[in-house]
């Protein structure tokens, strides 16, 4: 047996604890030469019938185990608290850090020498890399992938952008409602995540970005053969990496951090991608900030033509080439770094040469981007001190210097309640705020900063406005809307203290956010507020005892920095 594996502190040796641990695994029919000594390569599996986008992740597994055995491994395949973005609530991101720790301890607790991560909704890619940094074993990132475009009445529709867009044709008056639900069943006619640049598949190019996955990972659609070949090959790579030691902090560095930024704004990436690119650093030790986002996405276009930024779907970008050759583009215009490690036990310069763009409409060219600048915008001001994000490419240019007086929302309850009446005070020069829906406020900082117009506005034909909040918004989502404002509201941050009328000025250019309060008001405000009540029970409470802010990532405070998995010590 080989006694440099993890796994030989389980099965190697003819002492009673080994024999348990043996005995037991063979009574699944796994035959003895499995504990010959082979790498044993765990499958973490975040499959669920309740998380749509995962549902046919059982079949990515089974054939990421044909590549295990044929480099001569042992795999076993485990499964993880699911998070589906489309089922979940208060909100999945509340349960983000709850999966990590379930990865993680899985892993640190058996015998496991590396990981294959089978991910797709969102949340569950975060979570399970989190969880996995935490252990820093070899490990490798397989995506569901995107579903198949939607298709209805002969037009593409795009999953989360096309339904916030009819959704609102809707209250505008323009659509039938019996029409919008004849869209529901066309809108997601295959197994996969969001085929548009959502958060989903934003975090399926963040991983090819950081090197943590094999090329052709972020758009091969789900029910694509080449899905399956790309889980098989997946593998047969996460063998040799045990046998090379090459680990998840070997090629997860500040460079692939940096690189990651840059094609998130090439992409056309979701805002959510800071919260989790921050959380997975903070795992592995690497120092990141929400100003690396702004510095880094600074002069990166978005070349990437898709929703919500754009036109095309993830099905589009694959048949254009998908991320390879946009990583080759980026690589020679010297804004990504080709000298970073991948998992293919390559360099990402070796990774994508030769690469190919099949159609410059989907992956346009430095000389006509869809926007000059597409990285994220980092805001700070009196009402987000701390910081605040906004998505240039899915804004509107005549927004991004603007000022108006503030209509307050307490709650998104508050908000459902009050935005279609007839009666209320606001007109295109408004700016929308929604406050406490924070990490600790709502908890677990849902999708909902993106909140629909007012119908009497979307009836003039508005169809944007200035909106500021504490909560995040869909991958899938557009418009002028700051986010993850910090600190938030329900801990007596500047969005507490806003009233209606309140002027408050946007400047995306000089990257401010501020009311027109002076500080000795703000002090007065503050004074007089009252803290929330917060349920504290359960889960509840330990997230809401160790949740750091947006701009930290919202991981738990005792999980940051970085760990090594180890041997537990023997039972018997």
């Amino acid at each position: 047996m080989t006694d440099d594996l993890r796994s030989a502190g389980w099965f190697k040796g003819s002492y009673k604890g080994a024999y348990v641990h043996r005995s037991w695994m063979k009574n699944q029919g796994f035959p003895s030469h499995l504990f010959d000594g082979r790498p044993v390569i765990g499958i973490c599996n975040s499959w669920s019938e309740l998380t749509p986008c995962n549902a046919h992740l059982r079949d990515l597994a089974d054939f990421v185990k044909r590549g295990v055995y044929e480099a001569g491994g042992f795999p076993v395949e485990f499964p993880v608290m699911s998070l589906g973005e489309s089922n979940m609530r208060p909100a999945a991101m509340l349960y983000r850090n709850l999966a990590s720790m379930d990865v993680e301890e899985t892993l640190r607790a058996n015998p496991i020498d590396g990981v294959v991560l089978l991910v797709g909704c969102d949340k569950t890619t975060p979570a399970l890399v989190m969880g996995a940094a935490s252990c820093n074993l070899p490990t490798i990132v397989v995506s569901g992938g995107p579903m198949l475009s939607g298709l209805f009445r002969g037009e593409k529709l795009g999953s989360g952008t096309d339904m916030f867009r009819l959704s609102e044709e809707v209250k505008a008056g323009r659509l039938k409602a019996e029409d919008f639900l004849a869209s529901e069943a066309a809108m997601s006619r295959s197994p996969g995540s969001c085929n548009t640049m959502g958060t989903a598949s934003t975090m399926a190019c963040m991983m090819e970005a950081l090197g943590l996955a094999l090329p052709g990972n972020a758009a091969t659609p789900a029910v694509d053969a080449r899905r399956r070949v790309l889980s098989q090959m997946s593998g047969q790579r996460i063998v040799a990496m045990v046998r090379e030691g090459l680990r998840i902090r070997d090629v997860v560095t500040r460079r692939s951090c940096e690189n990651a930024i840059r094609v998130n704004g090439a992409v056309g990436g979701s805002t959510n991608a800071v919260i989790h690119l921050l959380a997975i650093a903070g795992r592995l030790g690497i120092e990141l900030g929400l100003e690396d986002w702004d510095s880094f996405g600074r002069g990166v276009p978005t070349l990437v033509d898709l929703m919500p930024s754009g036109r095309f779907l993830m099905e589009d970008f694959f048949a254009a080439g998908g991320l390879p050759p946009l990583m080759r583009r980026l690589i020679e215009a010297g804004l990504v770094d080709g000298a970073a490690m991948t998992v293919s036990g390559r360099t990402q310069a070796e990774a994508v040469a030769g690469e190919e763009v099949f159609q410059d409409a989907v992956i346009r060219g430095f000389d006509d981007p869809i926007a000059a600048e597409g990285g994220i915008a980092v805001l700070r001001g009196n009402l987000a001190p701390s910081g605040a994000v906004l998505k240039p490419s899915a804004a509107s240019p005549h927004l991004m210097q603007h000022e108006g007086a503030a209509l307050v929302f307490d709650s998104i309850e508050d908000y459902h309640a009050r935005i279609n009446d007839p009666a209320l005070e606001v007109d295109e020069t408004t700016v929308m705020v929604l406050r406490n829906c924070g990490p600790m406020g709502y908890p677990g900082m849902p999708e909902v900063a993106n909140m629909g117009l007012p119908p009497k506005l979307l009836q003039r034909g508005i169809k944007d406005m200035v909106r500021i909040s504490d909560a995040r918004m869909s991958g899938t989502a557009y418009g002028t809307v700051v986010l993850h404002a910090a600190p938030e509201a329900a801990i007596g941050g500047p969005l507490a203290l806003i009233r209606t009328g309140d002027r408050i000025r946007l400047d995306v250019p000089g990257r401010s956010l501020s009311v027109d309060l002076s500080d000795a008001e703000l002090a007065a405000r503050r004074a007089a507020w009252t803290p929330p009540d917060m349920d504290r029970t359960g889960y509840l409470g330990l997230f809401r005892d160790h949740v750091m802010q947006a701009d930290s990532g919202c991981d738990f405070d005792f999980l940051h920095g970085a760990r090594e998995a180890g041997i537990p010590r023997v039972f018997i």
